[in-house]
């Protein structure tokens, strides 16, 4: 869970840039400082598949029919490299260094396949109907990269991995609410529609501040919340600088939620975001956490 935000187009789940430093995905640190040395190498090169995915699929100008044909020869090469063929020559730099670290780590391909299917999916911009529906896409966008990592790790027992999904999902949802002013001028609509209809609201909701819309977001804050918590047990179980990051991981992404909470959910007239000014304090927290 150390290593790389590899959810939701571009901005990607629950960035936590206080604690990390890294432009693109900021849910995950990239081969920080408290990753195992050893390891990182196997998380830059899974960091660099799922950013030039993410690329492809939400980068520049070429029409939603030409990502989705890149998305494809995309997992063609994947699929070649899991089958021991050699991948085309689009994309080297990527697929090189993934072909080391599946032979070393004996990667699985599977959550790198359900990235993929994620990134294919975002680009047709869904509305969701409900939160089953969203979680099954946060399955997808987020969960994986603590599955693979929980698999360089050498962790496999079913609570872990069952934690592991939750604080992924939590981060996913957690980008979503903070990024609301960002994603609805883009079309992107993560709201479910039965939450919003709830609070007699378009799942699109308004671009307009109103009490129904920070109703809406006290709900779904704590929707998040509850998630993130359920699987704050795993980072206090795992040993050495690997269980000190998803700490810290767990705590950036719990003091979004409160900065949401401090605006008054007012997240439709700006993006909160983490500063200098609360790593201290995320830091103390994580020293501090408990079961």
């Amino acid at each position: 869970m150390t290593a790389v935000n590899l959810s939701n187009r571009g901005q990607r789940a629950a960035r936590i840039a206080a604690v990390n430093g890294v432009d693109h995905y900021e849910n995950f640190p990239v081969a920080s400082v408290l990753c195992p040395p050893a390891l990182r190498p196997a998380i830059v090169a899974i960091y660099h598949f799922a950013r030039t995915a993410d690329d492809i699929a939400d980068e520049g100008d070429a029409p939603a029919a030409e990502r989705l044909a890149s998305l494809a020869a995309y997992r063609s090469d994947l699929a070649a490299l899991y089958d021991g063929r050699a991948p085309g020559n689009r994309w080297p730099a990527v697929f090189g260094p993934l072909e080391r670290v599946r032979q070393r780590h004996a990667l699985p391909q599977q959550p790198l396949a359900d990235l993929l299917d994620a990134f294919r999916q975002d680009s047709l911009n869904p509305v969701y109907p409900d939160r089953t529906a969203l979680l099954d896409y946060c399955r997808r966008s987020a969960n994986p990269i603590g599955r693979l990592l929980l698999h360089l790790y050498g962790v496999s027992d079913a609570v872990s991995l069952r934690e592991s999904d939750a604080i992924c999902s939590a981060l996913q949802l957690i980008n979503f609410w903070q990024d609301l002013s960002v994603d609805l001028p883009r079309g992107r609509h993560y709201v479910p529609a039965q939450d919003a209809g709830l609070h007699g609201l378009d799942p699109a909701l308004p671009r307009l501040d109103t009490p129904a819309t920070r109703a809406l977001l006290r709900d779904l804050v704590a929707w998040a919340r509850s998630l993130m918590l359920s699987g704050a047990p795993l980072p206090l179980r795992l040993p050495g600088r690997t269980g000190w990051e998803l700490r810290l991981v767990v705590q950036g992404g719990l003091r979004i939620l409160e900065k949401i909470e401090e605006m008054d959910h007012a997240v439709l007239t700006r993006r909160p975001k983490l500063g200098a000014l609360d790593l201290p304090l995320i830091v103390w927290r994580a020293l501090w956490m408990r079961a």
